[in-house]
């Protein structure tokens, strides 16, 4: 059951901000409206099995790193040239714009946790003039995918110390600390988080999460108050 039941209140016109937060967000799905490893494999032919396997693991059906591993493999011999394709398609969700500007309008940290690929995450980060992101990562070998990422895969339980590590390097008790994602590999984060926001979400993330919202991503900020 989700652990306040809505008891948050909507911020009240006029309420004047003087806790400092941090927001962290989840990429594919949630920041983004596609899952972008489902746009590159639209390039090596296996969007449907990749597709299949994602809504597995973000149900929580399979672990991610094994969905992850699987779903990387059917990239093996992409030129790398195609990530920057992709990024050119990647849309945001609406009013994901007008929530991050909103936040650093605020002087709150805004962060992204992806199990997606930083070679995406990282350049959208900074048109956005966020400065935190972790993600994973493509090997590349000869200027082609591999079929393998580089380090350690982006899992729940790094998402979770992503969180983590972004509230201590900001000075931010992880109270004040509010997390948004959609899928089972968003779980461990928005329970370590003070505030959890499931977006678009899988049933068992709904059901997890403090407040369950659909549509515009702006309208977190209804809850984000002081």
């Amino acid at each position: 059951m989700p652990r306040h039941h809505l008891s948050v209140p909507p911020e009240a016109p006029g309420t004047p901000l003087r806790t400092r937060r941090l927001v962290v967000l989840d990429v594919d799905s949630t920041l983004i409206t596609a899952e972008v490893i489902e746009l590159i494999a639209d390039r090596a032919g296996s969007r449907a099995e990749v597709a299949a396997i994602t809504e597995r693991a973000m149900r929580g059906d399979i672990d991610f790193a094994e969905s992850l591993h699987e779903r990387v493999a059917t990239l093996a011999g992409l030129p790398v040239g195609v990530l920057d394709d992709v990024l050119r398609e990647v849309e945001l969700t609406p009013g994901a714009r007008e929530l991050v500007a909103e936040l650093l309008r605020r002087g709150w940290p805004v962060g992204l946790v992806s199990g997606g690929f930083a070679e995406i995450v990282e350049p959208l980060a900074a048109s956005l003039g966020i400065t935190l992101t972790r993600a994973n990562r493509l090997e590349v070998a000869g200027g082609v995918l591999t079929g393998r990422v580089h380090g350690p895969v982006i899992d729940r339980a790094a998402k979770a110390a992503a969180l983590r590590d972004y509230a201590r390097d900001a000075g931010i008790d992880l109270a004040d600390t509010i997390a948004i994602g959609d899928g089972a590999n968003d779980l461990a984060m928005l329970a370590a988080a003070g505030f959890s926001v499931a977006f678009n979400a899988k049933p068992l993330v709904r059901d997890a999460a403090d407040v369950a919202l659909d549509g515009r991503l702006d309208a977190v900020l209804a809850y984000l108050h002081d």
